[in-house]
């Protein structure tokens, strides 16, 4: 289990693409793309280039990655992995609502965990249809961040869970997030919307069970992380809250330790890939 798959510390999984990505997706990712020799693969929001190399160890010959992300140190990040695992790929800054290629200009596109982050999807997938050719695959993963399941033996757990939730909604609602939290589960309608006919959709499982009272280096992250947002907290209200769920989670820590080896927490998410051609 990862610290960014928690519940208790992050309402979405908006930062989960390096903690769930193995083998097995990548083979997924690679048979449905379809890759043939000269084919150009858009990747968009490749943040640290995680996939391009992933992609590379699989030896695909003669295909043409291409990355882009708005975050430009990521894109830095991204050429420097690829160039150290001898790969070439092409990367750029740039916007998924607005991406700089010619209509057509790729064989096939992938984006993983990436429209979770944008507040206008369609301008973003309208992007996507455009410079895929017609005939092309489009692949998009993107989770149901509204329906992850905790379950804790504890019930100051359930409580600090539904506490928590109160408080990063609150959080999220003050920032002006507008991004869908549901988005996963929707992918086939709008991919729908934009000329791209939904073939198939696969779920990948996120999930992680703790049998046992956590570590302590467990409870000190999660308080440090839930510290964290409480600091950067742009209102009293919000603020409030949170110190409101600190004392939750000091109330489950206290109930988990005593519970000792009879202590339960399960968490589960789930990521929907689905897979599209393009008209």
């Amino acid at each position: 289990m990862t610290t960014a798959i928690d519940a208790f510390t992050s309402a979405t999984l908006k930062h989960l693409r390096e903690d769930w990505w193995d083998d097995d997706f990548t083979q997924f990712l690679a048979e449905t793309l379809r890759p043939r020799a000269g084919n150009r693969i858009l990747d968009v929001g490749c943040g640290e280039g995680l996939a391009e190399v992933s992609i590379g160890r699989l030896h695909i010959s003669q295909i043409r990655l291409v990355g882009v992300d708005r975050v430009v140190s990521k894109v830095v990040r991204a050429r420097q992995e690829a160039a150290s695992h001898n790969q070439r790929v092409r990367f750029a800054a740039a916007d998924a609502c607005h991406l700089p290629f010619a209509a057509g200009a790729f064989d096939s596109l992938f984006c993983v965990a990436v429209l979770q982050h944008i507040g206008d999807v369609d301008a973003a997938l309208t992007e996507c249809a455009r410079v895929t050719a017609p005939g092309g695959r489009v692949v998009a993963v993107e989770p149901d961040n509204r329906a992850r399941y905790v379950f804790s033996s504890a019930s100051s757990g359930r409580a600090a869970f539904e506490v928590s939730r109160r408080f990063l909604s609150a959080l999220a609602a003050a920032r002006r997030d507008g991004s869908d939290l549901a988005i996963g589960p929707k992918l086939p309608e709008l991919f729908s919307r934009h000329d791209i006919d939904p073939i198939s959709v696969r779920l990948f499982p996120v999930s992680h069970t703790r049998l046992g009272v956590p570590a302590p280096a467990d409870w000190l992250a999660r308080r440090q992380a839930v510290e964290g947002l409480v600091e950067q907290a742009p209102s009293d209200a919000v603020r409030a809250l949170g110190r409101e769920y600190l004392s939750a989670l000091a109330e489950y820590e206290r109930d988990a330790t005593e519970a000792g080896s009879t202590f339960v927490e399960i968490q589960n998410t789930m990521l929907f890939a689905t897979t599209g051609q393009r008209r």
